[in-house]
């Protein structure tokens, strides 16, 4: 199993995973021609995603799922939750079927595993997808970190874990209060200090590759994120910082690393 994240922050967000020639799109907010350009970059053609699998209702989640999905005739796989709530930018969509947080379905080559997250969307999951041989985990879009969380998302080989805000800075920023509060709150997005403190309370030792995702433009700094990633990523594991606007090279879910990198 391979992932990229295509692009990652408040501005689009899509990450393509790949197993024995049967691709995943998690997430699409991207325009379709932002899409196909970017995984042109990646040399992965669109027409070889058997799904897009959507994570919540917010725009920078889902709103080139649609089109892509009319387009290419890729189904779209999702809560019901959340396609009640994005019922209307979801028409006339190649197909859609459901999946039932905290439980897992088969997928092709994939086992998918949706989890149940605290964020201000009708019934918003995050994934572990696991090929039977490695597990990745994806999360992101949370205001906090539960016991729950913390039991499904434990013995990956990968993870793409958000790194939204530095709460100093969000302090600081020229965001209004009502959005401060909403982005710091339980059902808004991770601190890079409660990033920090889920991967001190994670089990690391078979994880090999991790990704820091969704970063904010005005309330982040990426020197600040890979302060963190320094002193807690295992060091037979490498690490990357995803961007809003470029592709992740290809990564390997379970390749042996031994140095770090910055992408």
């Amino acid at each position: 199993m391979r992932f990229s994240v295509l692009g990652s922050g408040s501005a689009g967000n899509a990450t393509v995973v790949v197993h024995d020639g049967q691709g995943l799109l998690i997430d699409c907010g991207l325009t379709v021609r932002q899409l196909e350009r970017r995984l042109g970059l990646i040399n992965f053609a669109p027409s070889s995603l058997s799904a897009i699998v959507l994570t919540h209702e917010h725009d920078d989640h889902i709103a080139g799922a649609a089109a892509l999905s009319r387009k290419y005739r890729i189904p779209i796989l999702t809560s019901h939750g959340t396609q009640m709530a994005a019922a209307e930018r979801l028409v006339n969509v190649y197909g859609i079927d459901y999946l039932v947080p905290d439980r897992s379905i088969e997928f092709g080559a994939f086992t998918i595993s949706a989890v149940l997250v605290p964020h201000d969307a009708r019934e918003p999951c995050q994934f572990v997808l696991d090929d039977g041989e490695s597990r990745l985990g994806i999360l992101t879009d949370l205001g906090q970190v539960t016991p729950h969380l913390l039991r499904k998302f434990t013995d990956l080989d990968a993870l793409v874990l958000e790194f939204n805000h530095c709460l100093a800075l969000l302090a600081d920023s020229v965001y209004p209060p009502y959005l401060r509060n909403r982005i710091a709150g339980p059902y808004g997005h991770l601190s890079n200090g409660q990033a920090a403190a889920l991967l001190d309370q994670l089990d690391l030792s078979r994880l090999h590759t991790l990704v820091a995702a969704h970063l904010s433009e005005k309330t982040n700094n990426p020197a600040l994120v890979a302060a963190c990633l320094r002193q807690r990523v295992p060091a037979h594991a490498c690490w990357f910082i995803a961007n809003q606007y470029e592709p992740l090279p290809w990564c390997e879910v379970g390749a042996e690393r031994t140095h770090r990198v910055i992408c």
